[in-house]
């Protein structure tokens, strides 16, 4: 008599990237890398909506009241603002590209090799009618997202003027990306010390940072102008650091709405506030201004490195020079 193997089954290998849709039927894509993190990006908006590590943890902050339902953009994750940052300028809050649907690129331009990259969605987002009697111009904005191997996740756009009549056309942008922490009041910033920066609580003042680390202990909406291109977000209680590097957005924004604010956003918990820090690399002081046929390049990669600690510090220098 045969008796049943008790040898476990092979994982099945998945592919490094698929499309699927998420509960509310929104198409995405799902990036894998071999070690097991992850990182999904919705059609709508061009949105990174997860970034996991090799152990499943959420990486990214999206909210539990997020409405996945155009027209209203997604709270969380990485929305792109274009082509306004905020309110600096006449369009809507953050420009359109985070409430359209963009598409998937079959042809797009050629990326510096790196055949290590084997988890990448290329995606392109052209201006419909609607959208030219916003912003009478037009566009080709090209996103590459990418998993690296060990996890990082990058985010390259690239933005074309394709207007014939010859205008030249401005923008300000930003990767407005919302990271999970475990307590805001357990969060400290690296790397924006000294800086001046825009205060939008303070009708958009000019101010130089004081002090030594930036921590959280009320609202904040700031944009830290002429930033490395390094900075580190340190989680003591979850002995995470996040480190962000960019590359064509001087501007870093730091946000958090705290407490009073966060009551009043249809799509944000009264508590979320604690568990989420918007860390947003931008162009916004110095909007980019572009011919026809010029382009536009503004890069971002995201690692996360478990924190190393001495008397409860992390040596700053380590992770800023690292």
């Amino acid at each position: 008599m045969a008796t049943a193997s008790s040898s476990t089954p092979p994982t099945p290998h998945l592919p490094s990237m698929e499309r699927t849709k998420g509960p509310t039927g929104l198409e995405k894509l799902v990036l894998r890398e071999s070690r097991g993190w992850s990182a999904e990006v919705h059609l709508y908006g061009g949105q990174v909506t997860s970034w996991k590590n090799d152990h499943g943890e959420e990486l990214l902050f999206v909210s539990s009241k997020a409405i996945f339902k155009p027209p209203k953009a997604i709270r969380g994750g990485i929305p792109i603002c274009f082509p306004q940052y905020g309110t600096h300028g006449n369009l809507e809050k953050h420009g359109f590209a985070r409430n359209r649907f963009w598409a998937i690129d079959d042809n797009p331009p050629p990326f510096p090799v790196n055949t290590a990259i084997k988890a990448f969605a290329d995606l392109i987002l052209k201006p419909s009618e609607e959208d030219t009697k916003i912003w009478p111009h037009s566009f080709e904005f090209r996103l590459r997202v990418a998993l690296a191997p060990g996890g990082d996740l990058i985010l390259t756009s690239r933005i074309r003027n394709t207007n014939i009549d010859g205008r030249p056309f401005s923008f300000t942008f930003a990767y407005h990306t919302c990271f999970s922490v475990s307590d805001i009041s357990e969060v400290r910033v690296e790397g924006l010390e000294t800086l001046d920066y825009l205060d939008n609580l303070n009708a958009k003042g000019r101010f130089t940072e004081q002090g030594d680390a930036i921590v959280f202990e009320a609202e904040i909406d700031k944009i830290y102008l002429d930033v490395p291109s390094k900075v580190a977000i340190i989680d003591h209680e979850k002995k995470r650091t996040y480190v962000l590097r960019k590359d064509g957005l001087p501007d870093t924004v730091l946000w958090n709405p705290w407490d009073k604010r966060s009551k009043i956003m249809q799509d944000l918990g009264d508590e979320e506030y604690k568990h989420m820090l918007c860390v947003e690399p931008a162009t916004v002081e110095k909007p980019i201004t572009l011919k026809p046929g010029e382009e536009w390049k503004g890069k971002m990669e995201l690692t996360a490195v478990p924190s190393s600690y001495c008397s409860g510090q992390l040596d700053p220098e380590k992770v800023l020079q690292g």
